[in-house]
């Protein structure tokens, strides 16, 4: 074999390769692993331009990856104050009291449903604070947003609209705007006349963030929309980019066959470290925004319409996609909503095995589990939104459920147990990004969840390895740590199997390397 680029020792390897489970080195050489093997095999790997790292006893495994994340929309979405800690109305008042205006406008991002403590979302809420400001405040789903009285008339928003997908600006009994906006045709009026930032910061502030990302032990996510092409292009000539981006960009209701050929026609497109593979679609909403597709109403009556007015057209789509080859992936949250894209996964036939996956699926009676594995249907699932549930059942989730829906919460293992390919991600920026919480939380899920078993720690392992590999049809070259299989690799001060669950979300991200490039270090202890 070649000389080495790199050459990784000293490690406690965990392979995930059956073949060989541990092994204490790895070379790399092209962007691929070479050799996987013991310190007495090193030398004969090394030529005149070898680095060689030694790991000092970390940790080393396959590449973490996000199985479901945002870094380039989200730039947008989470622009303006961090709402995310607040928990109450007056926490909401007085984050807005003291906002910096960004273009004459206060944005904000992370506002959870339950600080408003039950109210109906309504901009009279914080009119007092903001007067004349426009503002607009994305909750944490990235599905809702509430925008004051003044941010509507920039937008010319005066009345209920009427949309393609299942939106809503929702009005009060006069016909009058609340503000409260639902989903993202609703948002979109009044988000294109909003603040944006320029191309430059847009740079700097993706640098930034896949660098903080790699930081965590990330090498690569499975981005859920279509991103910007121009923009991450433009980053990865500037640097290597230290978080591999699979891209699925959305195929909306109204698509027709001419908006189906461009999504074909995409595929393929990309650079070092980043390519568009995959469609992106939806078939519901979220439980809290009422959105959610449910077979029986939710407690105020709302929850049975799918997010595509005429389900069919979305079976269609993904037949027409499907028969291209071009592999989908659909947010479906609602028990009706999974059932729907189950059934049309089965309409496929054979062919349809391994190549569809499902994001986020937030209840699910019992009879729809072994149905994953039967058909191939790989189970996207994000263990931090967990954490917006509370234990008690208080929280808007669990009571717009109820508490039979509410119990089937977020079934990971479950699935897992059921022979489901269970990949795990954060949704960043809806949840933080952070690969070691999404590992520990896991296995200790909250809120809601808490009441389940979570995932055992190999398994949230392979969660963010092999199993995010097998959902994007990558199984043959990631998530194992072995000859021929792409060089992104994850070394922690911890090994993430034997290590408690809160160990493990404080441990050091000792070294980051994505595609033979070591894009996080840090200093060994």
């Amino acid at each position: 074999m070649p000389a080495a680029d790199l050459v990784l020792t000293g490690a406690r390897v965990r392979t995930l390769d059956p073949d060989r489970p541990t092994a204490t080195a790895v070379a790399v050489h092209g962007g691929l692993i070479t050799a996987v093997g013991e310190a007495a095999d090193v030398q004969d790997w090394r030529g005149p331009g070898t680095e060689v790292v030694e790991l000092g006893g970390a940790h080393l495994v396959p590449g973490l990856v996000d199985s479901h994340s945002h870094p380039v929309w989200g730039l947008e979405m989470a622009t303006g104050v961090d709402l995310s800690d607040v928990r109450e109305l007056a926490g909401l008042r007085a984050a807005l009291a003291g906002a910096e205006r960004i273009g004459g406008w206060v944005l904000g991002h992370g506002l959870d449903h339950n600080a408003f403590e039950g109210r109906p979302i309504h901009h009279d809420l914080v009119a007092d604070l903001l007067g004349d400001t426009p503002a607009l405040l994305r909750l944490y789903d990235g599905h809702s947003a509430l925008a004051n009285a003044a941010a509507l008339a920039v937008a010319g928003v005066s009345g209920p609209r009427s949309f393609q997908q299942r939106a809503e600006v929702v009005c009060d009994a006069s016909g009058r705007p609340t503000g409260h906006l639902v989903e993202h045709a609703a948002m979109d009026l009044v988000t294109a006349v909003a603040p944006r930032p320029s191309d430059a910061e847009r740079r700097s502030r993706l640098r930034d963030l896949l660098s903080a990302m790699a930081a965590t032990g990330l090498t690569g996510a499975h981005v859920m929309d279509g991103g910007d092409p121009e923009l991450v292009a433009a980053v990865a000539r500037e640097t290597v980019l230290p978080v591999r981006l699979r891209f699925a960009p959305w195929c909306m209701p109204g698509a027709d066959a001419g908006a189906l050929r461009e999504l074909i026609a995409l595929q393929g497109r990309g650079g070092r470290h980043w390519r568009v593979a995959g469609v992106k679609f939806f078939m519901d909403g979220t439980v809290e925004g009422g959105t959610a597709w449910l077979e029986h109403p939710d407690c105020h009556g709302r929850g049975t319409d799918a997010f595509w007015p005429d389900p069919e057209a979305y079976a269609e789509a993904v037949r027409t996609l499907h028969a291209a080859g071009v592999r989908t992936a659909t947010h479906a949250i609602g028990d009706a909503a999974v059932r729907h894209v189950l059934d049309t996964v089965a309409s496929l036939g054979p062919s349809g095995r391994g190549a569809h996956r499902i994001e986020h699926i937030e209840t699910a009676p019992d009879e729809l589990l072994p149905r994953f594995a039967e058909l191939g249907v790989a189970a996207s699932m994000q263990p931090p939104h967990t954490g917006y549930t509370r234990d008690d059942g208080s929280d808007e989730w669990s009571r717009r459920l109820g508490g039979e829906r509410a119990a089937r919460a977020w079934r990971l293992r479950e699935l897992r147990d059921a022979g489901a390919v269970v990949a795990l991600g954060s949704d960043w920026p809806i949840a933080h990004y952070d690969a070691r919480a999404v590992l520990a939380t896991a296995r200790h899920p909250k809120g809601a969840a808490a009441r389940r078993a979570g995932l055992t720690a190999l398994q949230a392992l392979e969660g963010c390895t092999s199993h995010p590999a097998a959902a994007a049809g990558e199984f043959a070259v990631a998530g194992r740590v072995a000859p021929g299989f792409r060089a992104d690799l994850t070394a922690l001060g911890v090994d993430p199997v034997h290590a408690p669950a809160d160990e493990l979300a404080d441990a050091p991200v000792v070294l980051t390397v994505t595609g033979g490039h070591v894009v996080h270090r840090a200093a060994l202890r």
